[in-house]
């Protein structure tokens, strides 16, 4: 209920709620309409600026149409530039095209004659190629050929060399061979080593021992001797030694072997005032040698200490050198003499061909000036023959001969 003075209102009938809607309406009706007034007078203030924005707007619309229109013809002259570009550009592709296809067309022809000349070269060269081949392959038959032949032979040889070796062998074998092998392997160095008339092979002493080769070497030292010995059979079986009792026993008999060897040598060979205070035993294998000094040393120290040395065949022929130096220098010494004799004579011989040299420069220089003095003469001739041959006689007259000038005079 509102009571409104003497009114009162029910708000629960519907007449009343309706009449108070509507006056509510009514009211904000009222409100709106004045809100719109006072918005219509702001909008017409604020419109002014907006009709001259807008007349701004239609000037720029104008010239925007002005601009489009200046635009349009821009397009059509680029429109038409394009056109007549495309004409000429479509021309010139087609010259160019058509001066490439006649430049491909040169090209393809060239390359069609290079490939027909390198063909030709390639044929020419093949041709010389497989001849070249065809000889080298004969050429490689015929050495092939001879490398056989001289396989053959080589297996000959081999077959000549194995039967020699068994040969070698036999003669090894056998003491008295083996002596023998020994005595001409030593006979042969000692002759390229040193002159015939300096060594005695098979020389007989004093003692009525016969040694292999003496050497005539002068005191000290005095001849010395050099006998072939050859301990083979203890070699090889300290070779041949498997086990250790083996190898103590092939020791024992190479230890004996030598050891006798180098006694026999000492005892016999060795003979004061005759020979030299020592003397080689010669080895003639070079493996008994190494061996020898390689395992055995206590016996190469026997030998020093009985003035036995042991030669190999390569220190054989050092040392045959150094006794060949010896002997070289003892001659020379025998030789001083006659060296000295010899030696003045050459002296007054050099004097003689100084004095005749001397003589021989004096000729040479009298030589020298005479012929100058005949070159004189002859130019002097030579001067007066020209003269008289450019005399004209018949210019002569009768008063007598033309006289000689004085420089004439004075050369006569």
């Amino acid at each position: 209920m509102i009571s409104l003075g003497n009114i009162t209102l029910d708000l629960s009938d519907p007449l009343v709620l309706a009449a108070l809607m509507g006056a509510a309406a009514l009211l904000v009706i009222l409100v709106l309409l004045i809100m719109a007034l006072r918005a219509a007078g702001r909008s017409a203030r604020a419109a002014e600026p907006l009709a001259q924005q807008l007349g701004y707007l239609g000037q720029h619309v104008q010239g925007l149409a002005q601009g489009q229109e200046g635009l349009r013809a821009s397009i059509q002259m680029v429109s038409d530039t394009a056109t007549n570009g495309q004409a000429q550009l479509a021309q010139t592709v087609e010259q160019r095209l058509a001066s490439v296809q006649q430049q491909m067309q040169d090209r393809l022809a060239e390359n069609a004659m290079r490939s027909q000349r390198s063909l030709t070269e390639m044929q020419e060269r093949m041709r010389e190629t497989l001849h070249g081949s065809s000889k080298q392959t004969t050429t490689s038959l015929t050495q092939l050929q001879e490398r056989l032949a001289a396989i053959d032979k080589a297996q000959d040889n081999i077959t000549k060399l194995s039967g020699d070796v068994l040969s070698l062998q036999d003669i090894l074998s056998n003491k008295q061979t083996r002596g023998a092998f020994g005595e001409i392997q030593l006979r042969d160095i000692v002759g390229k080593a040193l002159p015939s008339d300096s060594y005695a092979l098979q020389y007989t002493l004093s003692n009525g021992k016969r040694a292999d080769c003496l050497i005539h070497l002068p005191n000290p030292p005095g001849p010395i001797v050099i006998d072939s010995k050859f301990p083979l059979e203890a070699y090889e079986a300290l070779r041949r030694a498997e086990t250790d009792y083996d190898l103590k026993q092939a020791v024992a008999a190479m230890k004996t072997a030598v050891k006798k060897h180098i006694a026999d040598i000492a005892s016999k060979y060795i003979i004061d005032g005759e020979t030299a205070d020592g003397a080689l035993m010669f080895l003639p294998s070079e493996a008994v040698y190494a061996e020898l000094h390689a395992n055995f040393p206590d016996l190469v120290r026997e030998g020093f200490d009985k003035r036995v040395w042991i030669v190999s065949p390569t220190t054989c022929m050092a040392t045959l050198n150094t006794m060949r130096a010896i002997l070289k220098d003892a001659r020379m010494r025998e030789q001083a003499g006659a060296i000295r004799k010899e030696l003045s004579m050459l002296v007054a011989d050099v004097d003689r061909l100084g004095t005749r040299v001397g003589n021989l420069d004096r000729h040479f220089s009298q030589a020298s000036k005479d012929i100058e003095e005949i070159k004189i003469s002859a130019d002097k001739a030579g001067k007066r023959a020209h003269r008289l041959d450019n005399f004209d006689f018949e210019e002569l007259d009768d008063s007598g001969p033309l006289p000689l000038d004085s420089g004439t005079r004075a050369a006569e």
